[in-house]
């Protein structure tokens, strides 16, 4: 009896040493281009967390929430870029935020980058630690 819980006891009781290391996961940025080689502005979040949610969306996203399954796996493709670089990693990022833009834009172009964001005293410090070579959104 004895045995069969200490084989239990680590699935009932996490350890925090599961992860070896805690760091800034990296956000994934997206800018706009009208022509390929011109330079990237007005960046903003891919996929940017609601605000707010109410209770009804809350306890439906407890059971269906595709989109946010997605987001953590463009995450963890982030940080595999950031970990080890892979064109893999590049690709799958870039092909998700391209099926997410409209291709009827007037900006057939765009980049995406990966930023770190960290907190120092009261102020939130962003750093770019990743920019991507320019895909048009028309290619798909």
């Amino acid at each position: 009896m004895l045995k069969s819980l200490a084989l239990i006891a680590p699935a009932l009781v996490p350890s925090w040493r599961f992860f070896d290391r805690i760091t800034a996961s990296p956000r994934i940025e997206v800018a706009r281009m009208v022509e390929a080689d011109d330079p990237a502005t007005g960046w903003r979040e891919f996929r940017p967390r609601p605000q707010s949610l109410s209770f009804a969306a809350l306890l439906c996203r407890l059971f269906w929430n595709p989109a946010w399954n997605e987001t953590l796996f463009l995450t963890s493709c982030a940080e595999r870029l950031l970990e080890k670089p892979t064109a893999h990693s590049v690709t799958e990022i870039a092909s998700r935020i391209c099926a997410g833009l409209d291709p009827r834009a007037a900006e057939p172009f765009f980049r995406f980058r990966l930023v770190l964001i960290s907190r120092e005293g009261d102020a939130l410090q962003k750093e770019i630690v990743y920019v991507s070579s320019p895909y048009s959104v028309t290619a798909g």
